[in-house]
């Protein structure tokens, strides 16, 4: 194990409930740097990267903090092909 990771930030997983973390969210957004945040956060693998993921879980906490209730994805159907007579 190199001395460098032993010094290093550590990873997190962002959770938009912690208060924290959404802090550390918007010092991002006004100095347009991590460099002052004590963790670094972790992307989940159905996302593309780090910026988008934050924003889609703020997103859905903000709306269900809201409305009070919590969005259900839709699953996509597929039909099976018909086949034809002849």
């Amino acid at each position: 194990m190199s001395r460098l990771q032993l010094f290093g930030r550590p990873y997190v997983v962002f959770d938009p409930k912690n208060k924290d973390h959404r802090a550390h969210y918007h010092n991002f957004v006004v100095n347009k740097s991590w460099g002052a945040c004590p963790v670094r956060f972790v992307v989940d693998d159905d996302h593309g990267d780090l910026i988008t993921m934050i924003q889609r879980r703020l997103i859905e906490y903000y709306t269900n903090k809201e409305f009070g209730f919590t969005v259900v994805k839709q699953q996509q159907t597929i039909r099976p092909k018909s086949k034809k007579n002849g």
